[in-house]
């Protein structure tokens, strides 16, 4: 089993105060710093770009893990990268050339990971799972934070995991959305490797300890 891999998603923390917010994450036990790019055109939101990515970059002591929601994520993945991202996933949905964004993604020595919706089928990446170093389940539709969690989730996970096991691939499994330590336990012993939670932990009274108890309940699972 891998090492379980938390990764706060900075979407539901205090844009006002980005920068404590960030030295917090880097004073937690928290592994990756998740940054959700939306661009208003591939779901209903906007968030943050470049130049938001580059000042947490500056303040960051933990990988950033950067999630792209857009259209067309060829455009700006090198920049992404030039700003400090470590991992990149692109959505399944949005790439007409998945092999070639994950390549592109690889070529600038980041991971490379496929986020795939709740309605999208597991079985289509079964081409490509050997070439993705992680894929990022939607456990909600993408687009806005604190949404109920999906409980279809669970199987889609075991089916993923099969497939990995299936072609001897390396692939991380993340879950991204309505991420709690209630559900936490079920999703790693699912097989998910990476828990992406966002409102769970900047909504709490005490992100920090939120944070070590949900990597506490993942190392038990």
């Amino acid at each position: 089993m891998n090492k379980p891999i938390v990764a706060p998603s900075i979407l539901a923390s205090d844009f006002a105060n980005l920068e404590n917010e960030v030295k917090m994450l880097n004073n937690s036990v928290a592994d990756w710093i998740h940054i959700d790019v939306m661009d208003g055109v591939f779901v209903p939101n906007i968030s943050f770009g470049i130049p938001v990515t580059e000042a947490i970059n500056r303040h960051a002591k933990k990988p950033l893990d950067v999630h792209l929601m857009i259209e067309q994520p060829e455009r700006y993945v090198e920049s992404f990268k030039k700003v400090g991202a470590a991992s990149i996933s692109v959505h399944y949905e949005a790439c007409k050339h998945l092999h070639r964004n994950l390549q592109q993604i690889k070529d600038l020595d980041c991971m490379a990971g496929v986020a795939v919706n709740p309605h999208t089928n597991i079985g289509l990446l079964r081409d490509i799972i050997k070439d993705i170093d992680f894929v990022c389940i939607m456990s909600v539709n993408p687009g806005f934070g604190g949404q109920k969690f999906i409980e279809n989730t669970y199987s889609k996970i075991e089916a993923l995991k099969r497939l990995i096991v299936d072609h001897d691939a390396k692939t991380l499994i993340q879950i991204d959305g309505g991420v709690n330590q209630d559900n936490a336990p079920k999703l790693v012993q699912a097989g998910a490797d990476v828990l992406v939670a966002g409102s769970f932990v900047f909504n709490s009274s005490d992100p920090k300890h939120t944070i070590s108890d949900l990597k506490n309940v993942m190392n038990h699972a």
